[in-house]
């Protein structure tokens, strides 16, 4: 079996790459403006130090622990699979460093201009030693390296400048870390966007720091360790505290071992020697960058933009819009009337957060239940689910601790809740809570009712305006029911419930998922699959996509991120295309579609087909019943489908590549964000055309 398998699957982390290769395209493409081409290349960065801390990490940990297991869906062990890895990054390094050069070029004649110190001119020096002097240089913690001082550790992903230091006969090495508490650039008097990096002004002046000493060999350096920490290694207690694990967990990150040594120059043999000793690494996992090791700055730059300078340089303005399918009256009393779907950041989260909010006044209403995984650092949310428990409300959060990265915040989050009176649960051990789930219960007349929301992506407020995702809000009262067994299993740890029309992992998504490809199959021909989602990596989902290809079915996978399935393989996966779409917005919704017609079978919800997902962690999908709702997922599906701009179609040896460009021309994302406009001012059906074509003429060569 696992030969077959062989014939027609990837690598996972192989096929990440490949994805992060697609976020580097679009920084290199020529119609997207120059600061958000800039942008993407400061997401390739983030997501390859994630990749480097999360994947690469947990590979080194399988060398340790299972160093001849090999991955079923490409034959290699994790050494192989680690060597493969670090030999494909070394050219990503190259190109995304000429990348950022050739932007950085391009933005210099608007006046964006990041330099080095020898670039400033002469009344710039002066400015920028007078602020290293009076704000820099006396918060620095400088050290040096020798027998009686031993060297640091150093923290994950910080910067920090070195040097050689020699006084007298000895020489040792000396380490200045970059303050967290200081801005990772000092901007320059005058109305251009001038700039130098925190970094390079203190390496400028190392001499200063290191007044007794000769400086020579000044380089800055950053390492990254394995994020790969899990707390259901941890063996939790069911009486521990699990907000202070988590806290713990947090803190061993900081400590762990290093996967990559990022460097500015070239060292020489005695010192990367002497580094590959004291971080326990080998030469080839020092790479050397000639672009800033950090570039989150990016993102706030085109707030100091001229206006007519912004136009220039970054997207268009677009803010989600209120949905024309929302009216001005009491939300409840509309969804009631009719299912109402939701598609951000197209449209604005403001329809449901105004559901909770009335819900939280509402004297009718009795519970509100819902499920929590990341939220905005500022979250109106919260303030309605508080305002609810303090109005006398019962509300439960099943809030997850563990959602990587964002533990602190959630940790936080937990803590403002059970202040204002919220029952706060948590997750069970072994299996992550990542559904996208919220109950209102309420009395009508006597009778119990509920309002159900499920969803594509998080709760957060400021991800929808970036995500693209999918919103439902039903008061099916079966949808409903099961919700509520949803709740009332979580509350009691219960993973085995039993639902009707909510399909549920651990127990039942996948096995429903693959029955109703099964129903596919059994058509042949005639049988019709689409799925959309952010990755696939689950060996039963993949055997049965390529047995539903034999069989004949026309199945199209919009993946955006890692596809272990190869595409178009003979006598496997002849029927099988696969298309990832990269673009201004990141593509999060997951959708399964099930035949045509009358017949067709929908459902949404919060699940990759990822083993972690389909086995490990809790998830909900949610079947479409409402006619306009499939309508509207079936344009969206539609329009995806016919992308010819953003839209790279998977090869059958793993690599991506466009479509052919012809007429007409279909961003699929320019066109939603069209029809977002356009619905919002009510625009005549006759106009309908005009604006797509609009949106055709911007992509013609």
């Amino acid at each position: 079996m696992r030969k077959e398998i062989l014939n027609y699957t990837q690598n996972r982390e192989l096929s990440w790459l490949e994805f992060n290769k697609r976020v580097l395209e679009e920084a290199r493409d020529i119609t997207v403006p120059l600061l958000e081409r800039m942008k993407f290349v400061a997401i390739f960065t983030s997501n390859l130090d994630e990749f480097f801390m999360i994947r690469v990490g947990s590979l080194f940990d399988m060398v340790h622990t299972d160093e001849k297991a090999v991955d079923s869906r490409s034959g290699m062990t994790a050494g192989e699979q680690l060597a493969k890895i670090y030999e494909a990054v070394a050219p990503l390094y190259k190109e995304r460093d000429k990348t950022y050069a050739d932007i950085k070029k391009q933005l210099h004649p608007y006046g964006v201009c990041g330099l080095d110190f020898k670039e400033l001119e002469q009344t710039e020096k002066k400015y920028v030693k007078k602020y290293f002097k009076e704000q820099v240089l006396p918060v620095l913690s400088p050290q040096i390296v020798d027998a009686n001082h031993p060297f640091p550790h150093l923290i994950n992903k910080e910067i920090y400048v070195t040097a050689t230091l020699k006084w007298k006969e000895k020489s040792m090495l000396g380490i200045v870390p970059v303050p967290q508490y200081i801005s990772d650039v000092l901007y320059l008097p005058g109305h251009d966007i001038r700039y130098i990096r925190m970094e390079k002004v203190i390496l400028e002046f190392l001499d200063l720091v290191f007044e007794q000493y000769t400086v020579s060999d000044a380089n800055y350096i950053c390492v990254t360790r394995n994020g790969d920490v899990s707390p259901d290694d941890e063996g939790l207690e069911v009486t521990d505290d699990f907000r202070k694990l988590m806290q713990k967990t947090i803190h061993r990150r900081r400590k762990m071992s290093v996967v990559r040594l990022e460097v500015a120059e070239k060292l020489n043999d005695e010192t990367q020697k002497y580094f590959c000793e004291k971080f326990d690494i080998k030469p080839y996992q020092i790479f050397r960058t000639k672009m800033p090791m950090k570039l989150s700055y990016i993102f706030a730059m085109s707030g100091n933009l001229p206006e007519p300078m912004k136009k220039s340089l970054t997207y268009p303005a677009f803010s989600p819009q209120e949905s024309a399918r929302v009216t001005s009256g009491s939300m409840m009393k509309q969804i009631r009337k009719k299912d109402l779907l939701l598609f951000y950041p197209y449209e604005s989260m403001n329809p449901f957060l105004k559901l909770i909010k009335e819900a939280s006044v509402d004297p009718n209403v009795m519970t509100i239940k819902i499920t929590i995984y990341r939220l905005a650092k500022k979250a109106r949310l919260v303030e309605y689910l508080c305002a609810a428990a303090e109005n006398g409300k019962e509300v439960t959060v099943l809030i997850e601790l563990r959602a990587r990265f964002d533990e602190q915040n959630n940790i936080e989050w937990s803590e403002r809740l059970e202040e204002a009176g919220c029952r706060v649960i948590y997750g069970f051990e072994g299996y992550k809570v990542h559904s996208k789930i919220c109950l209102i219960t309420y009395r009508n007349r006597g009778e119990i009712q509920y309002i159900t929301q499920i969803g594509t992506g998080n709760y957060n407020e400021k991800t929808a305006a970036m995500y693209t995702d999918l919103s439902l809000m039903t008061a099916n009262p079966e949808i409903g029911m099961d919700a509520a067994e949803f709740f009332k299993n979580m509350s009691i740890s219960n993973l085995n419930g039993s639902y009707h029309h909510l399909i549920v992992a651990p127990t039942s998504l996948k096995q429903t998922v693959l029955a109703l490809m099964d129903e596919e199959i059994l058509k042949g021909s005639n049988g019709r699959i689409i799925m959309k989602m952010n990755s696939v990596t689950d060996t039963d989902f993949i055997e049965k996509v390529s047995e539903a290809s034999r069989a004949g079915v026309k199945i199209d996978l919009i993946v955006r991120g890692i596809c272990c399935i190869l595409p178009q393989v003979p006598g496997y996966t002849d029927n099988l295309r696969v298309m990832s779409v990269v673009g201004r917005y990141l593509e999060h919704p997951r959708i399964f579609s099930f035949g045509t017609g009358a017949e067709q079978k929908i459902y949404i919800g919060s699940a990759d087909m990822m083993t972690r997902n389909t086995e490990k962690r809790v998830e909900v999908a949610c079947p479409v019943r409402d006619k306009e709702v499939k309508e509207q997922i079936n344009h969206y599906l539609k329009i995806m489908l016919e992308d010819n701009i953003k839209a790279r179609v998977l090869q059958r040896d793993g690599s991506y590549r466009k479509k052919e460009q012809s007429e007409p021309f279909i961003d699929s994302q320019a066109v939603f964000m069209e029809e977002a406009l356009q619905a919002a001012r009510k625009e005549p059906e006759e106009k309908k055309e005009s604006f797509a074509a609009r949106i055709r003429s911007l992509f013609r060569r």
